[in-house]
């Protein structure tokens, strides 16, 4: 069985959507907030790797595919419309210039909102290329693991949230972020 249908499936939805896709509009819906915290190495770090991409047309340039629709929790705001690099999830790098999603925020006017980035691998890729290694860290931060079955339709994983477009009370690195909401997101 192939484990990672649903990422092709998501590539094909990408591709068919990507034309309709508009550039951020620099619009702030909560500007009483700074956009990220400047005082974690990791955040700027990541912060001017990902920069670019708040032109959302150029992440579409470069291959990034819509991976999600746009995610909201239960109880803790959302986390927004994920665009992925499939080929960097399935490797077994953990970079801070290379994440492997780039999340959105949907805005009123339809167009996307860089707020933030995610490093995603695969648990079976990261044992099987560290074997004696404990969990995946970024720059001294551990990620979370993530079971098998989860909402993505996803083998195990490991991931970790950086807000480094938008300010999140809850921490830089804390998967859900209480000033991104999924509101706006298109009916399909």
């Amino acid at each position: 069985m192939n484990r990672f249908t649903p990422l092709a499936a998501l590539a094909a939805l990408a591709t068919a959507v990507a034309p309709f896709a508009l550039a951020d509009s620099g619009h702030d819906h909560d500007p009483a907030h700074s956009a990220f915290r400047t005082d974690s190495p990791l955040v700027a770090e990541v912060h001017a790797a990902t920069v670019r991409f708040k032109d959302i047309n150029i992440a579409l340039g470069e291959g990034w595919v819509q991976g999600t629709p746009c995610v909201s929790g239960p109880d803790f705001g959302a986390m927004g419309v994920h665009f992925v690099q499939p080929a960097r999830i399935a490797a077994a790098l953990l970079d801070p210039k290379q994440p492997e999603a780039l999340i959105y925020e949907p805005l009123e006017d339809g167009t996307f909102r860089l707020v933030g980035v995610e490093f995603i691998i695969l648990a079976n890729v990261w044992q099987t290329n560290n074997p004696t290694a404990g969990p995946p860290a970024l720059e001294g931060n551990l990620l979370n693991f993530i079971g098998e079955p989860n909402r993505f339709g996803l083998p195990a994983f490991y991931e970790m949230h950086v807000w480094a477009f938008q300010e999140n009370p809850n921490g830089s690195f804390a998967d859900w972020n209480s000033r991104v909401v999924c509101d706006k997101q298109p009916l399909k």
